[in-house]
């Protein structure tokens, strides 16, 4: 087993965390002391992170998602924007993350006044303070919700900062009576530019979704994909004995998927740790990495989702670095920074704590 400890000193990427699902509870409670925010229910920190995680904890993603009226309801102005992204980098940084894609919806920031420019200017302000004064190299994308018609208006927004921060485009939300194909239009558009595409699919709803998100909206990337065991075939020891045609597709073209093993749990994609399919995906050679999700509502980070994997599936320190390297792989950077994370920093930082460790133990 790897400890917390071996865990966290090692150079880690991070994938699917939403900014907004992100935020410290001390922050929370400040910004909405600064708008006269009245609805919080308590201004204790600690009560304030263990409401969020009981609410999310309920095992559907319908009331997994109420947390973030209160989150998003902080987050209206420039500042509280760019506070936010410049924070999430500290954290970041404190947990061992080398590099971070966080996500956010911009449509969720602009009930107060605040125009999509002023949205985005002010959380790459902050993402780009906390990079330099961190040193933990990040790339934002931009979701669409699956509820609202504006996917095709964040798909060009996306595309207009894309050399300034914003690597992707993603579809979030609600997924049940929500399917990707709604959104076509959006996802055409995005392809047409040449742009980078991960879409939330297989977690509230079956593989269906999954098929829908790679052969119709051209998805690079699968957040979750949890359902796709529903294309596998099992024996009763649990081990796989047939893939089915899209399982297949997705092993043979490397299709990442962005696994989160504790929110998989309070949203219901999984009635268990012990039964998420994350461990036999890995196994069979999918192209898996952990990751977050919501820092907040799931109460973890990125050490800890390790940490539990390395506790209930047994993966080494090898392990931890395979997978770290399946996430880099998947970034939305361009190659030549891809191979700069893989050679300059994660190989050797998982070399120098092999050799820290072997020291230990002579």
């Amino acid at each position: 087993m790897t400890t917390k400890e071996i865990i966290n000193g090692v150079p880690k990427v991070q994938l699917h965390d939403h900014l907004d699902g992100g935020l410290r509870p001390e922050t929370i409670i400040e910004l909405a002391k600064d708008i006269k925010y009245k609805k919080l229910p308590t201004e204790d920190p600690g009560e304030l992170q263990e409401w969020f995680f009981r609410g999310a904890n309920k095992g559907n993603l319908v009331e997994f998602l109420e947390g973030f009226e209160h989150t998003c309801a902080v987050l209206q102005t420039k500042e509280s924007l760019e506070r936010a992204a410049y924070e999430m980098l500290e954290d970041m940084k404190n947990d061992g993350v080398c590099y971070v894609e966080t996500r956010f919806a911009p449509i969720l920031h602009l009930s107060k006044g605040l125009h999509y420019d002023d949205v985005m200017k002010a959380v790459l302000k902050g993402l780009e303070a906390g990079r330099k004064e961190f040193g933990v190299g990040y790339g934002l994308i931009l979701c669409a919700m699956r509820n609202m018609n504006v996917s095709l208006e964040i798909a060009e927004l996306a595309v207009n900062y894309r050399n300034l921060g914003v690597v992707g485009f993603d579809l979030a939300g609600e997924e049940g009576g929500f399917p990707p194909k709604k959104h076509i239009d959006a996802f055409e558009y995005i392809k047409r530019e040449n742009f980078n595409i991960t879409i939330h699919a297989g977690e509230a709803f079956g593989k269906e979704s999954i098929w829908q998100a790679i052969q119709l909206c051209g998805a690079h990337r699968i957040g979750h994909a949890t359902r796709l065991v529903e294309d596998i075939v099992f024996d009763k020891n649990g081990n796989i004995v047939e893939l089915g045609e899209l399982a297949q597709f997705v092993l043979d073209k490397r299709i990442p998927l962005e696994i989160c093993l504790l929110s998989n749990v309070h949203t219901g994609a999984v009635d268990s740790l012990e039964n998420h399919p994350f461990i036999k995906l890995y196994k069979q050679k999918f192209r898996v990495f952990l990751n977050t999700d919501d820092r907040l509502m799931s109460n973890t980070d990125l050490t800890n989702e390790y940490v539990v994997a390395s506790e209930l599936f047994d993966i080494t320190l090898d392990d931890v670095e395979k997978l770290n390297l399946n996430a880099m792989k998947s970034a939305f950077i361009p190659y030549d920074e891809r191979l700069h994370y893989i050679y300059n920093i994660i190989k050797p930082g998982y070399q120098k704590m092999r050799e820290k460790l072997t020291s230990l133990k002579v």
